[in-house]
């Protein structure tokens, strides 16, 4: 936050930061070697994280970084596995014919309730449409019924999904947090639901059947909490689309209708006069996991802080394609482990800057941003004095782009620093691609943008110098339908890095003037983090 009215532009370094040199070689080294089946999925709290703590420390030391924790590399991380077993059939009850939900196959469920068992039984059943309560936009799905007790069903995303532009009362096309699954289990629990089920249906999820099947039939991850998540619903999960319509057409309701109903102001929860039961055993292992961070200290400012960040996670051994049954990850991401090393090589390489950098590789991603949650929550260094940075989440390995895209675009003032940076490169910044699939609630920046601290995902777009837009779309979405979060995302020799190299630049720059300067870019005033950020810089004043 800034106390005079001076441009932000001429608080930061005058001169542009030369090109950094962006090692290829280091790309291809760190992410062939993360994402070989010798590292099993690096799923955490298994014997892989070991191995890949201990080889991102490796790469940090060479790289020139110094440990990030009071002299030690790593960060401890309280993690609690569960792993639902002996999962029974979810019957629903109480309807014109009984309708029942086979585990994987129609639905799963899973719980954050650290207990050993759980069991359901004949919980009353209620649509909530979207799952929403945001009285700040006028709209409360909950409201005028009670479901403490009772098992409600959520539609995916938000009312107005299906617009063609990003107006409207929840951003139009764009997902806002409202509409994404973490969000409505949130909110259910916090309505005192004690079952919360989410109706998958491809086109508003932004992913398939097959995502959801592989990400939550596994053992499941959770910060170990005092509290031991008690307070969450007992039992949260999905069902498929096809089994939901059954369940309403047995409840005496359309689900159509009652969808079409739900994107509406005003929309009041449907019981379904139905009773929904399940039961299943809830192994208990709670372990350590690591963030590991690596520092670069500053000369003039050495505690204030720009923070470079990847996770380094991803989903160990999953449902088999073809008998092979490890996630290898390589593009989520490897690649972007193999960013944050390209990068801290060539920031350590230019030497010191004013302010201090930070290069943090947090576990936990996948099980829902928990490594950078915790580090947000429990900071090594504080919020306060963290100017702002850069998260890296999958590298652009398809070659060169004529664009740039910021992920939920229009929020801090690092968009206005990193545009003249895509312009040098001959760029041009182009909207989201794909807004509805909400990137921005999706990865670990996330977790900062919460309490405060700016932090930039940029990353290339889909309009390829090779092949142009239509390859570049035709290949996001072939990425998402065939490798995303399954065994097939694997390291592939003849991937093009250049793009990556481009994107690395930026970032670079964009780090580097940061930790030059003086200034401290804030969110927009239409921004929601924007008063938490002003309250915490006033503090730190």
């Amino acid at each position: 936050m800034r106390s005079t009215l001076i441009p932000l532009a001429l608080l930061l370094t005058t001169a542009a930061s030369p090109a950094p040199q962006i090692s290829t070689e280091t790309l291809k080294e760190v992410t062939s070697t993360l994402a070989s089946d010798a590292f099993e999925g690096r799923k955490p709290t298994t014997p892989a994280e070991d191995k890949t703590v201990a080889y991102l420390i490796e790469r940090f030391k060479a790289a020139g970084l110094q440990p990030g924790n009071k002299g030690s590399w790593t960060q401890d991380v309280p993690l609690v596995e569960l792993k639902a077993t002996n999962v029974s059939t979810i019957r629903f009850s109480g309807g014109k014919a009984p309708v029942t939900a086979a585990y994987a196959t129609d639905m799963v469920v899973g719980t954050h309730r650290v207990t050993p068992r759980i069991a359901l039984k004949d919980s009353p059943v209620v649509f909530v449409g979207y799952g929403i309560t945001a009285p700040e936009r006028g709209w409360d799905d909950y409201a005028g019924v009670d479901v403490r007790g009772k098992t409600v069903i959520i539609l995916i995303n938000d009312p107005d999904w299906q617009a063609k532009g990003l107006t409207g009362r929840f951003g139009g096309r764009a997902m806002t947090y409202y509409g994404r699954w973490i969000y409505k289990f949130e909110e259910a629990a916090r309505h005192g639901a004690a079952g919360a089920i989410i109706v998958h249906d491809t086109e508003p999820a932004a992913y398939g059947w097959g995502v959801v099947q592989s990400s939550w039939t596994g053992p499941q991850l959770e910060l170990d909490t005092p509290d031991g998540h008690m307070t969450d619903s007992a039992v949260i999960g999905w069902m498929q689309l096809a089994k939901a319509k059954q369940l309403f057409t047995a409840a005496g309701q359309n689900f159509a209708a009652l969808s079409a109903a739900a994107k509406q102001r005003g929309f009041k929860a449907v019981p379904l006069k139905t009773r929904m039961s399940v039961s299943f055993d809830n192994g208990i292992r709670r372990q350590a996991s690591k963030n590991v961070i690596g520092i670069l200290p500053g000369t003039g400012a050495p505690d204030e802080w720009v923070l470079y960040s990847a996770h380094w996670d991803h989903l160990g051994r999953c449902a088999p394609v073809k008998g092979d049954d490890i996630c290898n990850g390589a593009l989520d991401n490897a690649s972007g482990s193999a960013g944050l090393v390209a990068l801290a090589e060539a920031q350590a390489k230019a030497g010191p800057a004013r302010r201090s950098m930070a290069f943090l590789a947090v576990t936990a991603e996948e099980s829902g941003l928990l490594g950078s949650q915790y580090y947000a929550e429990h900071p090594v260094y504080p919020l306060a004095q963290t100017v702002g940075g850069v998260n890296m989440d999958g590298l652009n390995v398809l070659g060169r782009t004529r664009d740039f895209v910021l992920l939920g675009a229009g929020k801090s003032e690092l968009e206005d620093l990193v545009k003249p940076l895509v312009a040098a490169q001959g760029r041009v910044i182009a909207p989201e691609p794909e807004p509805q699939r909400g990137y921005y609630y999706r990865s670990d920046h996330f977790s900062f943008a919460k309490l405060g601290v700016p932090m930039l995902y940029g990353k290339s777009g889909e309009d390829l110098a090779t092949g142009g837009s239509a390859a570049g779309h035709a290949a996001a979405l072939d990425y998402i339908a065939n490798r995303y979060h399954k065994p097939q995302d694997e390291y592939d020799a003849r991937w093009d890095w250049s793009g990556a190299v481009d994107d690395l630049a930026i970032y670079y720059q964009l780090g580097r003037q940061l930790a030059e300067g003086s200034a401290w870019p804030n969110w927009y005033k239409s921004a929601e983090f924007r008063a938490i950020r002003d309250a915490s810089r006033q503090k730190a004043r």
